[in-house]
């Protein structure tokens, strides 16, 4: 019988599907249904592939385990051919050894995995008021979890001062992100490509920049901790949709909060080391 506990079920992801309940003005909310939900599918299948692994693993170990077992009580009935016995044993401890290690880091990328879907489950919940009445929506992008918030909701055109409306919304996120322990959060500013030449902003960096460091700001006048904040511009580099239309542009000005992976769920870079030196 297998030493270790069978791993729990993922949870439903019904409840992450219903992050594009209510479409933005700016892009339509089934495109955004479809994504949410394909993502959680998506993983789902990665916990039921990690599951069908750990099992399949569970089966070597506890066989490995049992033949070792054997094995020692061979070497104590049989009182000969000692040294070639004792190498075989060998042999299947460093296997037992190995099997197990292998056990250990699939049930840590199955945690990992988990503990994503479940942090994605709790966005979606505690940001649910605002995701109906279409402030915001909470979107996979790039493989990170974001908050987007369109920037009518924020700033006037070619502004980075927060208009009262914006500050109202910036107050809610700002109170959900205070909730979520343990996790970095990067404010990243977004424009279309329609130039931009003020005397406060030479260029959509500029804008970009200022209005991320604006909301970070607010956002730390809110209570969130300011070790937790970090801005940044990225002009019209990372349009969600095309800029040949207006709808288009008006979807790209925008202003995500990104969750910043934990250094656990990143790959593990170690084996390359030796490779800097």
């Amino acid at each position: 019988m297998s030493k270790f506990p069978s791993a729990r079920r993922a949870p439903s992801l019904l409840a992450a599907a219903m992050l594009v309940l209510s479409p933005l003005a700016c892009g339509p909310s089934q495109e955004d249904y479809d994504a949410a939900l394909a993502h959680g599918h998506d993983l789902e299948s990665q916990l039921r592939d990690a599951q069908a692994s750990r099992e399949q693993l569970e089966g070597r170990f506890n066989a490995l385990q049992s033949q070792n077992e054997e094995m020692a009580n061979r070497l104590r009935a049989l009182g000969q051919n000692v040294e070639q016995l004792e190498g075989e044993r060998t042999n299947l401890q460093s296997s037992l050894t190995d099997t197990q290690r292998a056990l250990e880091e699939l049930r840590a990328r199955q945690a990992q995995a988990q503990a994503r879907l479940a942090t994605f489950q709790q966005l979606i919940e505690r940001f649910r008021s605002m995701i109906e009445s279409g402030q915001l929506r909470v979107r996979i992008v790039r493989n990170r979890m974001v908050v987007e918030l369109p920037e009518g909701v924020l700033f006037d055109s070619g502004q980075a001062e927060l208009k009262e409306a914006g500050q109202a919304t910036l107050s809610e996120v700002g109170t959900v992100l205070q909730q979520i322990d343990g996790r970095e959060f990067q404010i990243a500013g977004h424009t279309d490509n329609v130039p931009i030449r003020t005397r406060r902003f030479r260029n959509n960096w500029e804008l970009s920049s200022a209005r991320a460091v604006t909301v970070a700001r607010f956002l730390i006048d809110q209570g969130v901790p300011a070790s937790r904040l970090s801005a940044a511009g990225y002009a019209d580099t990372q349009p969600v949709a095309t800029n040949d239309t207006a709808e288009g542009r008006a979807q790209n000005r925008r202003i995500e909060i990104v969750l910043v992976p934990n250094l656990d769920e990143l790959p593990d870079l170690s084996s390359l080391q030796g490779l800097t030196q």
